[in-house]
This record gives structure tokens, sequence and C-alpha cells, in this order.
């Protein structure tokens, strides 16, 4: 008996983030309007409204939707070694694959939140995502011995983020940005730890 093949397409919700997250991480999120959304999706106007309630929660499922993808990429990528310092660098050359990327735009979080307003469902997604970020660092600057972990898991944070901005806005190379984001961090980490920062 021949197999039945799946012929359904994504549904609605499926289709207006797949949406979403081609335009909104493009363009941004002011700068494209819903009607666009919609249409890029294929789907009836009231499909977003009774699927999301408005653009708003909209854009808080594009980023909690990124948020999600970006914490297994990195998840998997640190899991694939087994010091916690090797876990943290880990983390930096995850992030540097991501900058040969053609679709590449930065960091989806701080481009949301710098054009939102204050409050809101924006900045909680964004303050959800910097707050695992932090966490992750936090835990394995902790793991890996240093005197103070939270001031190594900010330090490792803020080059994470100018390291994306860096790789967005630069006209070098984005391979160098990941190889002197790597250093850094390796160099932060050997100074916080009082282990040799060479790999």
């Amino acid at each position: 008996m021949a197999s039945v093949q799946s012929t359904s397409k994504p549904s609605a919700r499926e289709r207006l983030l797949a949406s979403a997250n081609e335009l909104f991480y493009a363009e941004g999120v002011q700068s494209v309007g819903i009607d666009r959304v919609i249409e890029h999706a294929g789907v009836a106007k009231a499909s977003l409204y009774n699927t999301f309630g408005g653009k708003e929660q909209l854009v808080r499922a594009y980023l909690d939707t990124r948020h999600a993808g970006t914490a297994d990429r990195i998840t998997r990528a640190v899991a694939e070694h087994d010091t916690p310092r090797e876990q943290m660098l880990a983390v930096f050359e995850s992030q540097g694959r991501q900058f040969d990327r053609p679709d590449f735009r930065g960091c989806a979080f701080i481009r949301a939140g710098a054009e939102a307003g204050p409050g809101g469902l924006v900045q909680e997604a964004a303050d959800a995502f910097r707050g695992w970020m932090r966490e992750l660092f936090t835990h394995l600057a902790a793991e890996a011995g240093a005197a103070d972990p939270d001031a190594l898991g900010h330090q490792l944070q803020l080059l994470y983020d100018g390291a994306g901005i860096s790789a967005l806005m630069d006209h070098d190379s984005t391979s160098t940005v990941a190889a002197a984001s790597r250093a850094a961090a390796a160099a932060l980490i050997a100074a916080a730890t009082g282990a040799s920062a060479e790999a």
C-alpha cells in the first residue's frame, strides 16, 4: 500500500510568524506595516487579529521565536565542549558563524528594542533574551572558577553585543570580527579565572 504524503500547508499562525521573521528581521519592526506581513503570509487580516491580537503581539511572538532558535543554537554549541572555558568560547564561535550568513542583520533583540518605546511586549521579549544570555555566561563563569562570575558574565555579554554590532556596521571582514571577539573573550576569561588565554 502506498504511503500517504501530507499535503497540509502551514497554518495561518506559522505563515504569519515566518513572514514576520523574514520582514521584521530584514527591514525592522517599525518600517514593516502589518498589511505587508499579512500579504506576504497570504492570510486574511482577520487571521492576524484572531491569532495574535495585533502587531505588538506579533512582534513579541517573532522575538520569542528568535529567542528559542538562538538559545537552541547556542545550547547545542556549548554542549559540544567539555570545559566551562571552552563552552563560553563556543558561544562566540557560534555567533561568529552567524556573521557569514548572507541574511545577517545583527541582533534582532537590539534592533527591535531600539525601535520600541519603553515598557511593553517588545521590551519584555528583549529583556528575556538578554537575561537568558547573562545567566548563561554567569553560570559558565562560576563553573570556570571566576572570582566574580557576575562581573565576567556582564563583560562577556557586552562583548557579545559589541561583536554583533561590529559585524553588522563595520566594513571589516566578519571573520576578523569573529576572531577578535573570541580572542577578547579568551583574555577576559583568563583574567577572571587566572588561567591561560591560549586556546
